[in-house]
């Protein structure tokens, strides 16, 4: 992941003018990467709403048993 960050963030945006540049665009790049990117092997969902249904589903099973 951090391979991937350094190639899409860091190299294609630089030259940065300061550290709150680079946090700020860290900051997008996360939520992209967890809350609107769409994967295919998860049924083309974010990562983030994938992890909600397995947490209300264990959460479902924990109370039925």
């Amino acid at each position: 992941m951090i391979g991937l960050f350094k190639t899409e963030v860091i190299h294609r945006r630089g030259p940065w003018r300061s550290f709150d540049a680079v946090e700020f665009a860290t900051l997008e790049w996360v939520d992209w990467f967890n809350n609107r990117r769409l994967l295919e092997p998860i049924g083309h969902i974010p990562p983030a709403e994938a992890e909600a249904r397995y947490d209300a589903q264990t959460e479902v099973q924990a109370v039925a048993a």
